[in-house]
């Protein structure tokens, strides 16, 4: 009995032990893994700025374009023209990346747009843009004008566009701002149509396949200007781009994509500039299905109902002031509109012809005298 009891207390002892011993392991290991996050989260956060000075001008240097149209700008100077990208700074939030107004030390107004450090495809979109907005010079293109890179840090230094992008006009309301008049809009989508009709005509056609209102800037005078080119591609003028996954966004995209292709030429940018021109038309948004009758359908299929039903002033915003406004322009601006977004790539015009459709109009029927 006495030999069964040292047993059994002996078991107990033994489990009691190796017990201590896991749970002691347990939480070394938990310690371990807490301080190596820790140590990450600080390698991470730490600012470019603390990093040593010479180091990080070298890196700059060595990483600037030799395009003697981009300005050289460090770190330093982009940390402090934003107030270390301070978020009361931040004017849009562009793919991958968050965009900042900031004044350079030269008074320079420009737009910095920092992406994100732990993104491929951020990297990706930088490469993209360095690769196309330096070789473009047309008036309805936004201008690049630096740029900064070192190991996972990439910036983007652009020409600072006043009014903000389409997308802010159209869809968030602001008591201080006049809703934007029939013949602006018409000038606006007429600026993106010549922006495009260049991107396309180049020796080699440039595809931005993320043409939307929020990359629509707007100036002072409410001109066009054409951003965020990320997603761009350079094409041969006999051949489309194939990548191996889609670009744009929902809404904006041609139904070639939905149907499963991931084939893009100009015609896809044909496509999303017809949404374009029945969004800043109308002020709905191409993502969110419309009401007709008891039915809702998508944007495309509106208008082309509303089209057939010789209903195309039904189409303006109502913000829109009818005074003056002549039916006649907005029914021939919905017809570009269809055309444009055509089922069949074959159907879509090219965008030289959708230029020669506007200029064709007299401008008194935009809007009357």
């Amino acid at each position: 009995m006495d030999n069964a009891f040292q047993a059994i207390v002996a078991a107990i002892g033994s489990f009691f032990i190796v017990s201590l011993l896991l749970v002691g392991a347990i939480m070394l290991c938990q310690q371990y893994r807490n301080s190596s996050k820790a140590r990450t989260r600080h390698r991470s956060t730490t600012p470019a700025p603390t990093r040593d000075a010479s180091f990080s001008l070298a890196v700059v240097d060595a990483s600037w374009s030799s395009d003697p149209n981009l300005i050289k700008i460090t770190w330093e100077e982009l940390a402090v023209a934003t107030e270390n990208f301070s978020p009361h700074l931040i004017v849009g939030d562009g793919s991958f990346g968050l965009v900042y107004k900031a004044r350079l030390s030269t008074n320079a107004l420009v737009a910095v747009k920092k992406l994100s450090p732990d993104a491929f495809q951020g990297f990706r979109e930088f490469r993209a843009e360095m690769e196309t907005l330096s070789k473009l010079n047309h008036p309805n293109i936004v201008r690049i004008l630096g740029y900064w890179a070192s190991g996972p840090e990439r910036l983007l230094v652009y020409e600072f566009i006043e009014k903000g992008n389409l997308d802010q006009w159209l869809h968030e309301p602001d008591p201080s701002r006049t809703p934007l008049s029939w013949e602006t809009r018409v000038n606006i989508i007429r600026g993106v149509a010549h922006g495009l009709s260049y991107l396309h005509g180049l020796e080699k056609p440039v595809i931005h396949r993320d043409i939307k209102a929020s990359n629509i800037l707007l100036d002072s005078k409410f001109h066009a200007h054409i951003a965020d080119f990320g997603l761009a591609r350079r094409i041969d003028k006999t051949h489309s781009h194939v990548s191996t996954q889609f670009a744009g966004t929902m809404g904006y995209m041609p139904p070639e994509y939905i149907e499963g292709s991931n084939v893009a030429n100009t015609k896809v940018d044909v496509y999303s500039f017809g949404i374009l021109m029945i969004e800043t038309m109308s002020s709905h948004r191409p993502n969110l299905p419309m009401k007709l009758g008891e039915n809702a359908i998508g944007i495309v299929q509106w208008a082309k109902k509303m089209r057939e039903q010789n209903a195309e002033m039904d189409m303006v915003d109502v913000n829109i002031s009818r005074e003056g406004l002549s039916e006649e322009s907005v029914r021939e601006y919905v017809r570009i509109a269809c055309e444009c977004t055509s089922a069949m790539q074959k159907e879509r015009p090219e965008m030289p012809q959708v230029l020669q459709c506007f200029s064709s109009i007299p401008p008194n029927l935009f809007i009357s005298s």
